[in-house]
């Protein structure tokens, strides 16, 4: 069984945290737990959260698959911490709840597969909280190619989540 289990479907509030099977497929837990894991490596710099990665992407797409898949993941949660104008939230790697700035990550990653430029444009500045997301979309563009070529496709419904996070007037700082 993954690190990373799941909750029984509910409906959550919007402000709550999403079971990580609400609305989500086996891509989008992956992209998040993929993001919690590797953010919390940088953050800690503790192997054992980027372990936990491996292990996840190594079990859904097999070893060969997975490594390209992390390459891109680390690129990108890489330009995330370094484009962030705020403190990124994530929950524990044993969590089975996906926190708001996880599903900005999961959704915008499911706009770049489904080429939805303004959304993974809105995602990306709620997530960072800043207007510098070129990096990062390029980041996402990246990782969202190499899950799509491991046929981990986001499922398109994915997108409208982040938009549900987004606040009205998010600009974020220049």
């Amino acid at each position: 069984m993954s690190e990373i289990e799941t909750f029984p479907k509910n409906s959550p509030h919007r402000d709550t945290a999403m079971p990580a099977s609400e609305v989500m497929s086996a891509p989008e837990r992956l992209v998040g737990v993929g993001f919690r894991c590797w953010l919390a490596g940088y953050q800690t710099s503790d192997i054992r959260c980027w372990e936990v990665a491996w292990h996840e992407f190594s079990q859904a797409v097999g070893t060969r698959a997975a490594i390209p898949l992390m390459s891109e993941l680390a690129c990108w949660v890489r330009a995330v911490q370094d484009g962030a104008g705020r403190k990124i939230e994530t929950y524990p790697a044993p969590c089975r709840r996906f926190c708001r700035d996880e599903c900005l990550a999961i959704s915008m990653v499911a706009a770049c597969q489904h080429s939805a430029c303004p959304a993974f444009r809105a995602c990306a500045v709620a997530l960072l909280g800043s207007n510098k997301i070129d990096e990062t979309i390029e980041g996402a563009e990246c990782f969202a190619r190499s899950l799509k070529d491991a046929d981990q496709v986001l499922s398109p419904s994915t997108v409208f989540m982040g938009a549900g996070l987004v606040s009205p007037g998010v600009h974020g700082h220049s």
